[in-house]
């Protein structure tokens, strides 16, 4: 065999792109081609992306590397992150993640590669999950109505104030948040309320009544750890309409009277510290909560329990005509993800201690923070506050820059509270050796044992209602239990890593294991995101390198990391063009145009950003009447601010006028906006700077390979020219950072680098690609979404295509001819794909009665084929329906998805073998579905988002 080391080692380094890519091997490349008429995949791109736009030179990135020199890499960065104990707190803690939890959930892909729960007969375990969380949230919070969480802490707070809003009992357009509130969470709330012309007063909770406010927040515990009795201040505000709303602490709460006691309406934090890795920041679920009149105005999504086809109990994501694909410019709010992986997490964390459990943590610590205390009070110094959960404030004069410094040269970190004052955090993860370290930081020599003993119980207001009484709570307390619940949970949902996904606009793509392993290593994971930046070089390295490639992938000149979801993305790009405006004169440019077709967060964000949204018309092809588009521009030139515009277009067509409709909005003076959300069309083959864009958010959980985590986490970076660089998202922990992460644009999230610690999959990801794999993967996404498209076309209409009757990466296929000549909905034919083990396409989006498919670059030419063969087969029994041979109420189509129940207890008008085995390769793999189709209508009108009493389910 005559071949030289270098080739070797050169074929070593790019294995991981044939490892990714599902169709790799020059057979089944030609075999696509022959059924999609081309020679060859070069011939079919140079058809399919408009020469104009077509990125002819390489991207300059690093030559890839092999899976195995990429986690040397990662280990090394986060080994260069020091191991340092943090007791900054602010709202962050290190937890302890459960060893059961962290192998069997945050590790296992059967849950962090689930799609969003909106197909509920497939997703019953993670919703079930869900509906705990849900409850631990709702019995914690003493609300009755919690959803399934929001993105972190900070935006949080800012959705509870919007939400104020919309319910306010009084006239006033002025919110009050405590000063004593966690400084990122009044920071993103000012920058959110300033576009809605909302005035913010930040003071003394003791000066909130008197003037008359819609809303005012309040932190409890307090961010200085302080715990006081706000019951009284509540009934004076209530005297004056005024909404309650509470950022408080989950741990804290096992011990405190719970917010719904003591009068607020809403309640919000973070559920962090219940299990969840501190990861420099996220991504961490944050909880919300709300009282009864509240609950259809709640933002985000909420877990309900409906009925299915033969009345068992099932459950679902409840109030989804609240998604913001519905709502537009109408919404309530354009969140449209949840931190659901960490939700999950959460939640199993509650159902692993139960009740007892979490208040003996909760205890320990307190008195352990205690015990601390008084050992430095002991020693002379003085408190600011003498109730205290699990922080407290150390009065340390003119000796507190002393006092710090000696903590780092110890391995300590403590929170600079003010020039004369340190705060100590303490948390579950702390012990006696913790406390005798805090001591030694201030020469403090006490005896631990003699305090210990003298101090016992706990010194707080006493929380006397029940929580966490369901069964599920106290039945799963041995790790032998908690595997096998959470076995039997995933078991019952359908996840990438058992079937394809082929979700249009969604990009359920390869979440490799090598990506995946960094996450969890202590260098990140155990980071706490106010750290001095001189203690994270590791991360600040891997932020810098990805950044690097991201603007080169992108063709921008500057990259945030901040934004952590594609909608927050949305909302910082639109915030950075009006912060650029307003600093240019061109404050009074406010008019947004959005094509028809665009994603509903679209204009729900421009509404945020404090802009008006103008419809642009689509053409018969799915591509922006630019006609309209040009006659939209002509009506609002002096007040034009932007073009919103996803590309390739939703409907899945590179539109061959693009560079001339983004001039076309510059010679107005205005700027553009790309939605990234079709970004895996561009890569190396086209890019936004390229096509004419301003700034573009990149979905990291599609594009680059963050796993969706079952509707969650994601991370929605935006990348922009430079006249827009200075706007990006700034943050106040960055006000001593190198140059490159001082911005000025408004606070996006409560952690300066968003949800930094899943940051290692997108760069592990570009690490083993490199240049040559990134375009390889780009190129056989379309090969793969034009396979199905032939595929189909004899059977379906596929609905857009582009001038060369080619699709981009993903092709809609018509089912609405169906309903016509059958009788079978759109929702007939997802259902029953269940039956052939797949998930559904996305449905009815971006045009009612369609499915919208995106194969991705990773399923292999055989599972196309059996998604293929299933989609014909579905065809026939419409046929047989259309000959008059079935009537559509008598087929699997209207009885799909089929359980294994109903094929032993009900009477079919067809064979059972046709019902669950209609090819016969589902004998050798077959998925059931724990319930049958599930009654959207009902789930609705009957709305319960807890965990139901147990003689009901």
């Amino acid at each position: 065999m005559s071949v030289s080391y270098v080739e070797l080692k050169k074929k070593a380094d790019e294995n991981f792109i044939e490892r990714h890519n599902g169709v790799t091997r020059e057979a089944e490349i030609a075999k696509a081609l022959q059924v999609i008429g081309e020679k060859s995949v070069a011939d079919l791109i140079e058809k399919i992306v408009p020469s104009d736009i077509h990125q002819r030179t390489a991207l300059k990135l690093p030559a890839p590397i092999s899976e195995a020199e990429c986690l040397a890499e990662l280990r090394g960065l986060a080994r260069s992150n020091p191991v340092m104990r943090d007791y900054i707190g602010q709202g962050y803690y290190k937890a302890v993640t459960p060893p059961v939890i962290l192998r069997n959930l945050l590790e296992n892909p059967a849950w962090y590669t689930a799609y969003t729960p909106y197909q509920p007969e497939i997703s019953q375990g993670r919703l079930e999950a869900l509906i705990n969380y849900q409850t631990v949230i709702s019995d914690l919070t003493g609300l009755p109505f919690a959803n399934a969480s929001l993105l972190d802490e900070a935006t949080a707070g800012a959705e509870a104030v919007t939400l104020a809003k919309r319910k306010a009992q009084n006239s006033s357009q002025a919110v009050f948040v405590s000063d004593l509130c966690h400084p990122q969470t009044i920071d993103v709330i000012k920058a959110r309320c300033e576009p809605l012309g909302l005035s913010v007063t930040v003071a003394s909770l003791a000066q909130a009544v008197e003037n008359e406010y819609f809303c005012v927040v309040l932190q409890y515990p307090a961010t200085d750890g302080s715990v006081a009795d706000y019951s009284g201040l509540i009934e004076k505000l209530k005297e004056k309409q005024t909404l309650i709303a509470t950022a408080t602490d989950l741990s804290a709460l096992t011990l405190l009277p719970s917010p719904g006691e003591i009068g607020a309406d809403i309640a919000f934090g973070s559920s962090q510290r219940f299990g969840v890795p501190l990861g420099f920041g996220g991504p961490h679920a944050a909880f919300f909560a709300v009282r009864d009149e509240f609950k259809r105005d709640m933002p985000g999504r909420m877990v309900g329990l409906s009925t299915d086809a033969h009345g068992r109990k099932a459950y679902r994501l409840a109030l989804q005509t609240r998604e913001q694909h519905i709502r537009r410019e109408k919404a309530t709010s354009n969140i449209c993800t949840a931190q659901v992986l960490l939700a999950v997490i959460a939640g199993m964390y509650a159902v692993y201690h139960g009740a007892e459990g979490l208040k003996e943590i909760a205890l320990r610590t307190h008195l352990l923070a205690r015990i601390t205390a008084q050992g430095l009070k002991k020693a002379g110094f003085a408190l600011r506050s003498e109730i205290f959960f699990d922080t407290f404030i150390l009065q340390t004069g003119e000796k507190t820059a002393h006092f710090l410094a000696e903590a780092v040269k110890r391995g300590v970190n403590f929170r600079k509270f003010s020039e004369t004052e340190i705060g100590i955090s303490l948390d579950e993860a702390c012990d006696e050796r913790d406390t005798r370290k805090i001591w030694e930081v201030f020469g403090v020599n006490a005896d631990f044992t003699e305090l210990a003993n003298a101090i016992k119980g706990s010194a707080l207001p006493e929380r006397r209602s029940a929580f966490l009484t369901h069964p599920v709570f106290s039945a799963y307390h041995s790790e032998t239990e908690l595997m096998r619940y959470m076995r039997r949970l995933a078991d019952k949902d359908l996840a990438l890593d058992r079937t394809m996904i082929p979700l249009g606009s969604c990009t359920m793509k390869l979440n490799a294991a090598a990506e995946m392993i960094p996450v969890t290593l202590p260098g990140f994971g155990d980071i706490h995101p106010f750290r001095p930046l001189d203690q994270v070089p590791g991360y600040l390295k891997m932020i810098e390198d990805l950044e690097d490639s991201l603007c080169e992938v992108t063709g921008f000149d500057a990259m945030s990391l901040q934004p952590n979801s594609g909608a927050a993305g949305e909302y910082a790009g639109l915030c950075a063009i009006r912060a650029y405006q307003q600093a240019n004169g061109q404050g009074a440019r406010d008019i947004c145009l959005i094509p028809t077709s665009a994603h509903g967060t679209n204009p729900a964000s421009a509404v945020m950003a404090g802009l008006r949204t103008v419809a642009v018309a689509c053409d018969a092809d799915g591509n922006i009447d630019k006609a309209d588009l040009q006659a939209k521009i002509d009506a609002n030139r002096e007040a034009l601010s932007c073009l919103m515009i996803t590309y390739p277009s939703t409907h899945g067509v590179y539109e061959t006028g693009i560079k001339e409709i983004c001039e076309a909005v510059h010679h107005a003076g205005g700027q553009v906006y790309m939605d990234g959300a079709n970004m895996n069309a561009q890569v190396a083959l086209t890019s936004p700077g390229l096509i004419g864009a301003d700034v573009c958010h990149l979905n990291l959980h599609k594009t680059f390979c963050i796993p969706h985590g079952g509707g969650g986490p994601g991370v929605g970076p935006i990348g922009v020219r430079k006249h827009l660089a200075p706007y990006l998202p700034g943050h106040f922990h960055l006000k001593d950072a190198p140059a490159r992460h001082k911005r000025i644009g408004a606070p996006n999230a409560a952690a300066p680098f968003g949800s930094a610690s899943i940051l290692p999959i997108p760069y592990a990801y570009i690490r083993m690609t490199g240049a040559t794999g990134l375009k390889r993967a780009t190129e056989i996404a379309i090969l793969n979404a034009n396979y199905i498209a032939k595929r189909l076309e004899g059977f379906y209409e596929i609905l857009y295509k582009g001038e060369n009757g080619y699709v981009a990466h993903e092709c809609i296929i018509d089912t609405r001819p169906l309903k016509e000549s059958a009788g079978v909905t759109v929702e007939d034919i997802a259902k029953r794909l269940i039956d052939f083990g797949f998930h559904a396409p996305t449905m009815s989006w971006p045009v009612a009665g369609t499915l919208m498919i995106e194969p991705t670059e990773s399923e292999a030419l055989a599972e196309l084929d059996r998604f293929c063969d299933a989609m014909i087969a579905i065809k026939k029994e419409v046929e047989e329906i259309e000959s008059g041979a079935v009537a559509v109420a008598n087929s699997p189509l209207r009885h799909a998805p089929h359980t294994a129940e109903a094929l032993i207890d009900g009477e079919l008008p067809y064979s059972r073998e046709k019902a669950v085995y209609p090819v016969k390769s589902l004998r050798a793999n077959k998925y059931f579905p724990p319930v049958s189709r599930v009654d959207n209508a009902y789930g609705d009108r009957n709305l319960f988002c807890a965990c139901p009493p147990v003689d009901g389910f």
